[in-house]
């Protein structure tokens, strides 16, 4: 499987049937932190997806050299990076949960 590396990050969960788990899960739980309730299936996996490359980013700036993230450090990742992108939305639009 190809892994998919951002600023020397390379997070590897497997196929896009792991890349929809690794979304949905991460994105569920950052959804439940940063607004309380989920956002639904698919609102779930597009904040989890997005967060794992905006994790990725983020973290290959801050770590120093290259990592590799299987699936339980892939989740964390995208876990990170959605949790930031909830709350950059949530800036934006000025919502409150």
């Amino acid at each position: 499987m190809p892994a998919y590396v951002i600023a020397n990050i390379a997070l590897e969960p497997g196929g896009i049937i792991a890349w929809v788990l690794v979304g949905l899960v991460a994105g569920a739980l950052a959804s439940r932190v940063v607004e309380g309730r989920g956002m639904g299936c698919l609102g779930d996996i597009i904040v989890g997806v997005v967060g794992a490359f905006l994790g990725s980013f983020v973290l290959g700036l801050i770590l120093p050299g290259s990592a590799t993230f299987e699936l339980l450090g892939s989740i964390v990742v995208a876990f990170i990076g959605s949790v930031i992108f909830l709350l950059i939305i949530r800036l934006v639009t000025g919502r409150r949960g």
